[in-house]
């Protein structure tokens, strides 16, 4: 995974709940996973957020994928 992906993505207190966000943007890592659960395609994105660039939505899968990323603890 690629870091200089995953810097476009940032956490303000104050700012969208303190949620993450694209570039400081006010628009969410959620909101951009959920135009894409629900089938828009990048190109959609982009023409709807002209402010956005493509690295921006995969930055977002980027951050999804680290945080589906966990360990998973078995007792013994």
């Amino acid at each position: 995974m690629s870091t200089s992906l995953l810097e476009r993505i940032t956490i303000e207190p104050g700012k969208c709940g303190g949620r993450p966000c694209i570039r400081g943007l006010r628009l969410r890592v959620m909101d951009i996973l959920d135009l894409l659960s629900h089938g828009a395609s990048h190109a959609e994105i982009l023409q709807d957020h002209p402010e956005l660039q493509e690295d921006d939505i995969r930055a977002a899968l980027a951050w999804a994928a680290a945080q589906a990323s966990h360990r998973v603890l078995v007792a013994a």
